[in-house]
């Protein structure tokens, strides 16, 4: 088994064990606030990608992470006894050509962190976590990004059922008031407009480029695209996204496909914060920690 192959594996693992023993989607409770999504605690970044997931799904009250070396940097100590989280990142490197100097290559790599709440000796070090009071409701801003989004999607409402068309570019949605809630709404909304981001005309995701059959693995990864970019909206919004009424079979489906596929995680967390970042536009401009090694 390849390094590659080892950390997805790994990584669907610790997914895996945590959602058969909480009976829970990771993306299916997301944060309720900016101010509470995962970050590095020395570089004040948020985590991206899956590790977003990896990391919240841990119930700590603290957002703040540390590798071991951070922590021991900041004159702590990590609680005996207590067990870290990998993170992922790609490491890039450039090929030595000169025919094509922007030829290159990625690596997935992985360090191990724990969270301040794991940790001793580091008081006064670590903020306390302010959740800004906002001047608008969650479904006003929902309301706000859907008009704000950049080259967005024709969205058509009074449709009997939520879905997208890659060959119309057409996002169907039953009317807003046919929903339990504003938050339902929403929750299928961002759903929806996760798949129509893998437009041509937007970042091009093959999945949606070159729609696959369903049930096929190409319809699941990209189901997970979906599932993950609205949880990244409804977390910035500050929505609680609507739960499944199958909730059982919804997630004895979900893990049969990780299962069966390692790689899905990682792959699909990527492509949903490229989705996330698309539709925020110039609202979130940060650095990725993972292109930062803090191992």
């Amino acid at each position: 088994m390849s390094a590659y192959q080892k950390i997805n594996q790994m990584i669907t693992d610790r997914l895996v064990e945590r959602i058969e023993a909480t009976q829970e989607l990771p993306w299916k409770k997301p944060w309720t606030s900016l101010s509470l999504m995962p970050k590095n605690l020395v570089t004040k970044k948020n985590y991206r990608g899956v590790n977003v997931f990896l990391l919240h799904m841990l119930g700590y009250s603290s957002p703040y992470f540390l590798s071991f070396k951070q922590v021991t940097a900041l004159g702590g100590k990590v609680r005996k006894g207590e067990k870290s989280c990998p993170v992922v990142f790609w490491r890039f490197v450039e090929a030595q050509e000169q025919d094509d100097p922007k030829k290159g290559y990625a690596f997935l790599r992985y360090y191990n962190v724990f969270n301040t709440e794991q940790c001793e000796g580091l008081e006064g070090k670590v903020p306390v976590v302010e959740i800004p009071k906002r001047e608008h409701t969650p479904l006003e801003i929902a309301e706000d990004l859907v008009k704000s989004m950049p080259n967005p999607p024709v969205i058509k409402h009074g449709c009997r059922q939520a879905s997208y068309s890659p060959s119309l570019d057409l996002v169907s949605m039953p009317d807003p008031e046919s929903f339990e809630s504003g938050e339902s709404y929403y929750s299928a909304l961002w759903h929806e407009v996760g798949h129509s981001v893998g437009h041509a005309s937007r970042i091009g995701r093959k999945a949606i480029m070159e729609p696959s059959g369903f049930g096929s693995h190409g319809y699941s990864q990209e189901e997970l695209v979906a599932e993950m970019t609205a949880a990244f909206l409804c977390g910035y919004c500050g929505i609680l996204m609507s739960t499944e009424t199958n909730q059982a079979a919804y997630l004895k489906g979900w893990l049969e496909r990780l299962k069966s596929d390692p790689t899905m995680l990682v792959k699909a967390g990527g492509e949903a914060q490229k989705a996330f970042d698309y539709i925020m536009d110039a609202r979130v401009q940060e650095q990725p920690v993972e292109l930062q090694e803090a191992a």
